[in-house]
């Protein structure tokens, strides 16, 4: 059995243009100050990590590698999940996607699907000179708008859908394969993978690709009052990053999991820092020990309540106090006793 990694932290939320925010060595330094043993890093700003450099220079890698050590920290995985919205784009959300994109290729959707591509692939050499094993992205989506089927969905409509993401994602997926990095879908709203049912569309639709994996994140499971324990049986194969986050799902007499229009504050369902939503982290951390979950316990920290600040600090202890170290034996091995094959009959009353 493994011990989960962690804990880590998803530097997204937190970079910002005032120290120690500014800069990935700025983070780190305070990520390591709170207690945190690993760093899972965005790649849509050259500023905090050049990927075009990083897949291209080795002394690069080592560099970035070399001052996180120093710090007493490891990347857990490249994030790309900007990137991978913006591989698959709905016209429909052109416009607000579009500031995901670099400068030279706002407003044109084709230019910027292409350069969503590579940056994937980019990502996937990043990787692997990283010596990285895992990968956080978004599938991106075309099938969103019509998740509700009013009016009715056209016959097709769906399936045509996952074969045009599958055929954009194929060929992505292969370039991690020679890395030797899993590629995790964060299952989230507005992604075309967004439940266990729509990864295994996609998951046929790309042959079962063994790099096509999960980033299982139970916040977002809450929101669709999906069983998130139940996904980890049937699922836990796939799953190759894990985003700690937590959430609560409050319906009333107004409002449900739609959410009404609300602002995040006043969704009936909405994230929280780290406990003090309703996610049973004991339950989560015990599954993911039971199968063997080799990666690492990161902290995404998303609250409409609570300041950032406050929410990494009380992170670090919460995910450290939920990892289970693994038993190196079984607990009644103390009892064990060995038995010849015909001591084993005789105690089955098995006639010689």
């Amino acid at each position: 059995m493994k011990t989960i990694k962690g804990p880590g932290i998803f530097l997204a939320q937190f970079a910002g243009g005032q120290p120690p925010f500014d800069s990935l060595e700025g983070l780190a330094r305070w990520a390591a100050s709170l207690g945190y043993k690993g760093v899972q890093i965005p790649t849509s700003d050259p500023g905090l990590f050049d990927l075009q450099q990083a897949a291209e220079s080795q002394a690069y890698c080592d560099d970035v590698r070399g001052m996180l050590a120093g710090h007493g920290l490891e990347a857990t995985e490249l994030s790309t999940h900007l990137q991978g919205q913006l591989l698959a784009v709905h016209p429909a959300y052109d416009t607000l996607f579009d500031g995901f994109a670099a400068p030279a290729v706002r407003g044109n959707p084709a230019a910027r699907t292409q350069w969503a591509r590579e940056q994937l692939l980019l990502a996937a050499k990043a990787s692997k000179r990283m010596e990285l094993t895992a990968h956080a992205t978004f599938s991106g989506a075309l099938a969103w708008p019509y998740l509700y089927p009013w009016p009715q969905r056209p016959v097709g409509l769906v399936e045509e859908a996952f074969a045009e993401l599958a055929r954009r994602w194929r060929p992505i997926l292969d370039a991690f394969d020679e890395a030797g990095v899993d590629v995790g879908y964060e299952l989230h709203p507005g992604e075309d993978l967004h439940d266990g049912l729509s990864f295994e569309r996609f998951l046929d639709a790309v042959g079962g690709h063994p790099r096509a994996g999960i980033l299982y994140d139970p916040s977002h499971f809450v929101l669709q009052q999906l069983d998130y324990l139940a996904f980890i049986d049937i699922y836990h194969e796939r799953i190759k990053c894990f985003h700690v986050k937590d959430a609560e799902f409050r319906p009333n007499g107004r409002q449900g999991v739609y959410g009404a229009y609300a602002d995040w504050a006043d969704r009936a369902g909405r994230f929280r820092s780290l406990g003090d939503g309703q996610v049973d982290f004991k339950a989560i951390f015990s599954k993911m020990a039971q199968y063997d979950y080799p990666g690492w316990a990161v902290l995404e920290w998303e609250c409409c309540l609570k300041h950032p600040e406050q929410g990494a600090a009380e992170g670090a202890p919460f995910i450290a106090s939920h990892i289970i170290r693994v038993a190196e034996h079984a607990f009644d091995d103390f009892a064990k006793s060995g038995a010849s094959r015909d001591q084993l009959r005789q105690l089955l009353g098995i006639v010689q």
